[in-house]
């Protein structure tokens, strides 16, 4: 045994494979196991018993003392429950576990204890602000692995945010901008990635969520925002990324959390509960519900309450085939924040020193806003072997805008006077989806492939209107219109006297895709990864109002592709390339009304779809025994067949890029220091304009520098208890300003000479070439967190604790109006968990 040579191999040289250096003589043979030993983190004498051709080596360490034998005794709801002669299949999915990582977070679940019994099936066990995996079987690698920028936030990172809704998510996280809803398109969850509308480019548990809404999060485990163009795995749009929000699913423990939040500031109240009963080995079911009223902290009148439950159902008949059903119904109502007047003298909004940040312009005799949404999923999972599985996944959603607001539009600061006008909205959005993917695993040689082969088929139809009567409320002193009011005491209380009406008039808009895609990827040892994926996508939209009179129609076929490759000098680093393209065809905004909100008109003409090309290059290291995962990242877009607005012309030739830098953290520093977080650097500029002062130019509602850091640290060992007895946290936000403009270029909605084609100043906009900004501002949050009991956690939490003035996003109108943030917010929490 001892002239018997180990074959040659990169994985034993690189990792000291234990089984290869169990056949190799002599001092290499010391040398490698020794190596060998350290990087496993297994004792020696065990790695001596494995393999008698080691030499021996000594080790001091101390006997273990024999531990006292503890009976405890069974929970009275466990011993009731009778016990299957035989193993009981498990209620959750199998997670996939790639090479080193994989087998690194099921020791730490081992090593640290049983996991809460609602832990988060693709976190960390001993570092849940890391994720280690995505949620969809289309990404078949860890993270360490996938060669692209993905931010993860997980369930414990939205209960340390206090990230209620996906707004707060989207206002807390570097290289996401909020975008406002304007007159061509819906107010709601409205987001820039990387420099790219997004509005339409977010997913439930995978499905496209198309319309625009406004979004909770007491049904949601993590949000996953997938940076850079995803068509090949998503479809159409997500030039600069996607956001899929991944559902709570029931498991296969007992648990019951019920959580009050409330404060003075806002005067909120908000109750959740989240109970999970496994009903038998084979059936287990979830309930998650929602009650909150509040108002907004530093605004007038403006309330936000909402309401929702959401349910799961897992039935696991068999070890290898998985059914489940969700539900999920949320309710917003409340009175509507459209903003406050922008002065263009100062080139600042005015809550900038001249009207209180608190001065609300709307009228509550009128204006109202209720948002629902519905959707259930089906889920079936069958596990034909190890190498073979088959998912399908059937949703159907319906989602409800609903709203009379109050625009605020130009402001006279001398004669102290505003002008404000009514926006509404009725949109029902209904869509039938349906996926099925086929993962498939098979061997060549030294290379392990994983095979994603997909189809796709999806049914949109959006309704939209809006309401009538609403002029009413001018009572004699309009001008054209739009009301004048006074700029600081607004006429809130005007009486209202007509009944709004549903304008009959409604646009239908439908969309109708199939799909089918394939997406492989193949590991060498775990050394190189490459990865690659193709999608074709069969898309038709169409437009008519309800008498067909109008009538707009367009179809396009989507081909997109993706490639990247991953080189891991070491288990815990990741070196990657990347290239992906994506396509946005005419109208893929189905909200919007016009084409330079990116919807579809009859008066729009047609143009191919838009096409986005990225490159970016990165670095992946996981620090800190692997806990804490370090991302960087330098990328770049490049946009061709961009469609501008001049007047009412549209053109499809226009040219831009976005280009930067990305750093994200996620993870422990220690046991006790836990930290998640990012900075965003990008530089953008027009190529190819009609307009030829716009070449050169930066992009309009977008900041080009962010940075987000949320930091907790445990400290219940300094009292004498345990660590996590005692939590201390706190967040602070960064965002540069961000310059305003019409359609897609910063110039402040600069008018043009039809002859000339050269900026021409006009009566509305004297500030040719001068865009409007939102300053920049820092944001500082903090929270303290103390368990009384094991069962008993008390909490309270500040947000924005400076009071700092600032603004989410503007209307890109020379005169825009400007969406105020939150000011500061206490909240107060209580929470029980058994």
């Amino acid at each position: 045994m001892n002239n018997i040579k180990a074959p040659f191999s990169l994985r034993s040289l690189r990792r000291g494979s234990s089984a290869s250096v169990s056949r190799i003589d002599g001092p290499s043979a010391k040398l490698l196991g020794v190596a060998a030993l350290l990087a496993a983190g297994v004792g020696v004498a065990t790695a001596q018993e494995a393999s008698q051709s080691l030499p021996a080596v000594r080790v001091d360490a101390p006997k273990e003392k024999p531990k006292p034998v503890v009976h405890a005794a069974p929970a009275a709801h466990q011993a009731a429950k009778p016990r299957r002669a035989t193993r009981a299949p498990s209620m959750q999915p199998a997670a996939p576990q790639a090479g080193a990582q994989g087998a690194q977070s099921a020791q730490a679940g081992a090593g640290g204890g049983a996991a809460p019994a609602d832990a988060n099936p693709y976190a960390d066990p001993k570092a849940p602000y890391k994720a280690d995996r995505l949620s969809s079987n289309k990404f078949t690698q860890p993270l360490l692995n996938t060669p692209r920028t993905v931010t993860v936030l997980t369930k414990e990172v939205l209960e340390d945010k206090n990230a209620f809704t996906l707004k707060e998510i989207a206002r807390s996280t570097a290289g996401v901008t909020l975008g406002s809803g304007e007159g061509g398109n819906a107010f709601g969850d409205r987001f820039f990635i990387r420099g790219f509308d997004a509005r339409n480019d977010i997913f439930v548990d995978g499905v496209r969520d198309p319309g625009v809404s406004l979004r909770e999060n007491f049904y949601t485990e993590q949000v996953e925002i997938l940076r850079g163009p995803g068509s090949s795995f998503a479809g159409r749009g997500t030039a600069g990324g996607a956001l899929n929000i991944v559902t709570k699913t029931a498991k296969e423990q007992d648990f019951y959390d019920m959580k009050f939040t409330g404060g003075p500031s806002d005067n909120s109240k908000r109750v959740q509960i989240d109970v999970n009963k496994a009903i038998s080995p084979i059936l287990a079911v979830r309930v998650n519900g929602l009650f909150q009223d509040a108002n907004v902290a530093g605004r007038n009148y403006v309330t936000d309450d909402r309401n929702g439950v959401s349910g799961s159902v897992v039935f696991k008949p068999i070890d290898n085939f998985t059914l489940t059903a969700n539900y999920t119904h949320s309710y917003q109502n409340g009175l509507p924040d459209f903003g406050i007047p922008y002065n263009r003298t100062t080139n600042r909004p005015y809550a900038e020193g001249v009207t209180s940040r608190n001065t609300w312009y709307g009228l509550l005799n009128r204006d109202f806003q209720k948002y629902r949404q519905d959707f259930g999923t089906f889920t079936g999972e069958y596990r034909v072997n190890d190498d073979l599985k088959i998912t399908s996944r059937l949703r159907q959603s319906r989602s409800v805008v609903d709203y009379i607001g109050t625009l605020t539009q130009s402001a006279n600061w001398a004669a102290g006077t505003v002008n404000i006008g009514a926006q509404s909205r009725y949109q029902v959005t209904n869509t039938l989806a349906s996926q099925t993917d086929i993962n498939y695993k098979f061997v060549t040689g030294p290379v392990k492939h994983e095979v994603v082969l997909g189809a796709e088929y999806s049914r949109e139809g959006l309704t939209r209107t809006n309401y009538t009567n609403l002029s009413s409320e001018l009572n004699g002193g309009s001008t054209g219109s739009a009301l004048v009011c006074n700029l600081y005491l607004p006429c809130n209380s005007l009486p209202f006297l007509n009944t709004p009406t549903l304008n009959q008039n409604v646009t239908r808009v439908a969309v109708d895709t199939k799909a089918g895609y394939l997406i492989e990827t193949a590991n060498y040892e775990d050394i190189v990864i490459a990865n690659a994926g193709v999608r074709f996508d069969d898309y038709t939209i169409t437009n008519r109002n309800e008498s067909y009179s109008t009538f707009a129609a367009n179809h396009s076929a989507l081909v997109n592709y993706n490639f990247g490759l991953v080189l891991k000098p070491l288990p815990e680093v990741s070196l990657y390339a990347a290239y992906a393209t994506s396509a946005n065809p005419v109208g893929a905004e189905l909200d919007g009304g016009a084409a330079n909100y990116g919807g579809l008109t009859t008066a729009v003409q047609i143009f191919p779809p838009q096409r986005n090309y990225a490159k970016e290059i990165g670095a992946k290291w996981e620090l800190f025994d692997r806990h804490l995962l370090a991302t960087a990242a330098l990328f770049r877009t490049d946009v061709n067949g961009a469609r501008e607005v001049n007047g009412s012309v549209t053109t499809g030739d226009a040219a831009y890029y976005v280009q930067g830098a990305d750093i994200e953290i996620a993870g422990n520093i220690t046991d006790k220091w836990s930290v998640t977080g990012g900075l965003v650097i990008m530089e953008s500029k027009v190529t190819r304009s009609q307009i030829r002062t716009n070449v050169g130019l930066q992009l309009a509602n977008i900041a080009h520098e962010s940075f987000s850091l949320l930091s907790k640290y445990q400290f219940g060992d300094l009292f004498g208890f345990e660590a996590d007895r005692l939590e201390f946290g706190g967040q602070a936000v960064y965002r540069s300003k961000i310059y305003g403009g019409n359609n897609i270029i910063a110039n402040g909605a600069t008018a043009v000479n039809g002859t000339t084609g050269w900026p021409a100043p006009t009566a509305a906009n004297p500030f040719v070439n001068v865009p409007t900004v939102l300053p920049s501002y820092w944001r500082f949050d903090a929270f303290l967190e103390g368990k009384v009991t094991e069962n008993i956690t008390l909490k309270v939490s500040v947000m924005n604790m400076f009071d700092r003035t600032y603004y989410d996003a503007f209307y890109q109108t020379a005169t825009p109006f400007t969406q105020v943030a939150p000011g500061r917010t206490v909240l107060f929490e209580a929470r029980a968990k058994f």
